[in-house]
């Protein structure tokens, strides 16, 4: 069984064993073989291998690139920490640290997921203020006279609305 070993440049390609006519075979996914088996898109995938997110695959002699199942499992990994809305920085740095093998990753980890659910939570407070003021402008546009008053229309106004941008807590 041929395989190659790229372990400096973070590449491996491990042959996936998959029964054809009973004989095992060597298989390498493609780019759209990876952005399917992902549900990540392969422009994606080439913009995380361009800003380092996702180390650069092996080609093939016809120059496609081949990625194995490790590459599977980054990628998947990256789309459930976009999904949380991790920065790709982050992810970045977290992925080089897993790949290293560095230790200290947990705390690293863990400070993240706080940070995020932090902004979570304030994103939460933000949607549920603008909730309220939707409330109260279709209560004011339920109630309110449908003839226009002299001083023009008011039902978009919200009550308190500079009070609760003084109340709000910084972002973090």
């Amino acid at each position: 069984m041929n395989r190659l070993d790229l372990p400096v440049a973070g590449r491996t390609i491990v042959p996936v064993h998959t029964s054809h006519g009973g004989k095992p075979m060597n298989h390498a996914l493609t780019i759209g073989q990876l952005a399917k088996a992902t549900g990540v898109a392969s422009k994606t995938i080439r913009y995380y291998e361009q800003i380092g997110v996702l180390p650069t695959p092996s080609r093939s002699p016809a120059r496609y690139r081949q990625y194995d199942q490790s590459g599977v499992q980054r990628l998947r990994f990256i789309r459930r920490a976009r999904s949380l809305r991790v920065p790709l920085r982050e992810i970045k740095t977290l992925v080089t640290a897993l790949e290293e093998g560095r230790p200290g990753l947990r705390p690293r980890l863990l400070a993240l997921v706080r940070q995020q659910l932090l902004a979570v939570q304030h994103q939460s407070d933000e949607l549920q203020l603008l909730q309220q003021q939707l409330e109260q402008v279709l209560r004011r546009l339920l109630t309110s006279p449908g003839r226009r008053q002299k001083d023009g229309c008011r039902c978009l106004e919200v009550e308190g609305a500079g009070e609760s941008q003084a109340r709000r807590k910084p972002p973090r």
